[in-house]
């Protein structure tokens, strides 16, 4: 063959610390999927080199638990940086592990990462010249669930 796919490259972009203090909403079994929660997304921080400011209280995680205890994650919310301009971030993942791991992770203990699995895929959307780059690439992330927060660090595949 004459080409090769390019391989991946990851450009560390920060670590966001996404707040979820607010109540969980269970809404129960609502397919054969799993159980649906929406968990509000109520504010946090993210500072990287070259991007940082704050998470607004406008989002959620709008997951869902399968049979076997598999978090499916899907968050849509609002950053605003420093130099007061907005990103639109949504994450897609997966969150598992042992169950007894699990159940610690839902009780709000904070659990060593390396017990358990917790990867997102990020897409962005902006209208700020500056970060425009951002609507072009696939972010990718390595998270933990820390009591009432989620800490991750994101990349960008390039």
């Amino acid at each position: 063959m004459l080409f090769e796919p390019p391989k991946p490259v990851l450009e560390y972009l920060g670590r966001l610390h996404v707040e979820l203090t607010a109540p969980v909403w269970e809404l129960g079994e609502t397919s054969n999927l799993g159980r649906r929660r929406i968990i509000p997304i109520t504010g946090g921080t993210f500072e990287g080199p070259a991007f940082r400011g704050k998470i607004l209280d406008s989002g959620a995680d709008w997951q869902v638990v399968t049979q076997d205890g598999v978090a499916i994650i899907d968050t849509r919310y609002l950053l605003q940086t420093d130099d007061d301009q907005y990103v639109y971030l949504q994450t897609k993942g997966f969150r598992f592990g042992p169950p007894e791991v699990m159940e610690r992770v839902a009780q709000g203990e904070s659990v060593d990462p390396a017990q358990y699995h917790f990867r997102i895929t990020m897409q962005f959307e902006t209208g700020a010249k500056k970060y425009e780059y951002l609507n072009r690439h696939v972010g990718v992330g390595c998270a933990m669930r820390l009591g009432r927060e989620v800490v991750y660090d994101a990349y960008l595949l390039k």
